[in-house]
């Protein structure tokens, strides 16, 4: 029988020690890894095949159930959470079990049962992916220079389309990912962020002043394409 393919991620290092413990008696488990954190989870689900996932909910930056919702294909979940409060939200997700800290062996195991069950009945887990952008809450989620980065919606200045990369234009820096601008821009909230040429997309509210056929954001006057002109005048006041 091939073993369920496990990732632990808890930002709690007793947690995650436990169920290293719990996964490593468990002979029809085989540990992939342990996270600290969502984002790194994000790295290891796009290196490495993973069946089941031990996922906490209350984690910085990025919880649990953001980190699902991100995901295109996702493995079975088990929620592992000290908050009760949640059990709802991740049935919606379609989780396979809620094991509320602290929890036995015994408990561990039932939830192992189930999510056997779960997965023999779905068939071959598809390659667990996330896209190289996603959306959740007020942020972006962009695969870029061999990590995962989170990016606010305020901080983005504007973002260049070149050729097949985009750079985005932050508040403290700038960020290159391999991606289309078409495809960001169906990503972006159309409400704060507008397309100004074919190699742009400004953050509305950060436009500082507009000259003829340029404008001007973050101190640079970047060009307004002919085509873009109209839809540019009735966003403005």
């Amino acid at each position: 029988m091939t073993p369920i393919r496990c990732l632990v991620v808890d930002d709690e290092e007793l947690a995650r020690s436990l169920l290293k413990l719990y996964i490593q008696q468990t002979p029809s488990l085989q540990l992939v890894g342990t996270c600290s954190n969502a984002m790194q989870a994000v790295g290891v689900l796009q290196q490495e095949p993973v069946d089941l996932l031990f996922l906490d909910i209350q984690m910085p930056d990025l919880t649990g159930i953001d980190l699902l919702k991100a995901l295109i294909h996702r493995p079975a979940v088990i929620f592992t959470t000290a908050y009760e409060q949640y059990a709802v939200e991740g049935y919606e997700l379609d989780i396979v079990d809620y094991l509320l800290k602290p929890f036995s062996y015994e408990r561990f195991s039932q939830a192992v049962t189930k999510a056997a069950a779960h997965l023999k009945k779905r068939g071959p887990t598809p390659r667990v992916s996330a896209p190289e952008v996603s959306v959740a809450k007020d942020y972006l989620l962009v695969k870029a220079e061999h990590r995962t980065h989170r990016i606010r919606f305020e901080d983005i200045l504007y973002v260049q389309g070149m050729r097949e990369y985009v750079a985005f234009y932050l508040a403290d820096r700038r960020l290159l990912a391999l991606m289309s601008l078409k495809h960001l821009e169906e990503c972006l909230p159309s409400e704060r962020f507008i397309r100004i040429h074919k190699s742009y997309i400004v953050a509305f509210d950060r436009i500082e002043a507009l000259e003829d056929d340029h404008l001007v954001i973050g101190g640079q006057r970047l060009p307004i394409g002919p085509s873009y002109v109209d839809a540019l005048k009735r966003r403005l006041p």
